[in-house]
């Protein structure tokens, strides 16, 4: 790029470009870098998600450079044409409708193909909503998962759930607006009514975060008539064994006790490490269960 570039005109660049990840402000349009604008103005084309979307940001900071559209309907058609222009020399900035591209978003196949084929890749770090709403969530921020959008079939979200019920990080959520009170009610039944904070809107006009549990998010939601924004939910993880529901230990050993020949004693303790609780409850349990199927 020209503010990369030696400046010996001699110089002829004879290599490939370089893919530059922009992140771009999640809402409040002053939230980018001095750096993303240059990247952006000096690129030889912009990769985003939806180009009217980065196309009025670009307007904002009169920016003209030239678009490419990229998303998960052109992806697997789109991404060999960018990567021939990169090995053709030209710098190309990719980056998502909002945040840091590659997060919940199709860019990182882009990054994956890119490395692949031994072009260079460099960050332009910037905002992350995933990291804003920790930052001010007051959950704990020394360990977190990421998890993201969660599968919409009610099913394979339920087992994703039960998979993160013994995680003792702090878990954040991806999800819509439109299907968030459900998610909140899902999340309170699989994981227990535990602390939570759901950031909407960050950075933007109507910016605001619910803090309680899970329940009383929920009640708060319900009384809406509806709700708008990106939406970040942060749960906390499990601390106390008292935060597991029974359904929980009874699903993890009906599980562990259809496989014959195994000791008892095992099942237990297996069960006990998996979902942190004392293997007392979890051999009253077992106890429990193996007399229904005897009978």
């Amino acid at each position: 790029m020209p503010s990369n570039l030696p400046t010996d005109s001699n110089w002829i660049h004879t290599g490939p470009g370089t893919l530059y990840v922009v992140a771009t402000p999640i809402g409040h349009r002053d939230d980018i870098t001095i750096r993303a604008i240059r990247v952006l103005t000096d690129a030889d084309a912009v990769v985003a998600e939806d180009t009217r979307h980065t196309g009025r940001l670009m307007a904002y900071y009169k920016i003209s450079t030239r678009l490419i559209a990229y998303h998960e309907h052109n992806e697997a058609r789109q991404t060999p044409r960018i990567i021939d222009q990169l090995k053709a020399g030209n710098d190309i900035a990719l980056v998502s409708d909002a945040g840091t591209p590659g997060i919940s978003d199709p860019g990182y196949r882009l990054v994956t193909a890119a490395l692949a084929n031994c072009i260079p890749v460099s960050p332009i770090p910037g905002a992350s909503a995933l990291v804003t709403a920790l930052s001010v969530s007051g959950l704990p921020t020394d360990s977190f998962i990421f998890i993201g959008f969660l599968p919409r079939k009610k099913a394979q979200r339920t087992e994703r759930l039960k998979a993160l019920r013994a995680e003792n990080r702090t878990l954040i959520f991806y999800e819509s607006p439109q299907r968030l009170l459900m998610f909140v009610k899902t999340l309170e039944s699989v994981l227990g009514d535990r602390l939570a904070v759901l950031g909407r809107e960050m950075t933007k006009l109507h910016e605001e975060f619910l803090r309680g549990t899970l329940s009383e998010i929920a009640d708060q939601l319900a009384e809406r008539d509806t709700i708008k924004g990106e939406c970040t939910l942060l749960v906390a993880g499990n601390k106390s064994r008292a935060s597991v529901p029974e359904e929980a230990v009874r699903d993890a050993l009906i599980n562990a006790l259809t496989i014959p020949k195994r000791p008892l004693s095992a099942i237990v303790k297996e069960v006990a490490d998996q979902l942190n609780v004392s293997r007392n409850q979890v051999y009253r349990q077992a106890l429990k269960i193996r007399s229904e199927m005897d009978n």
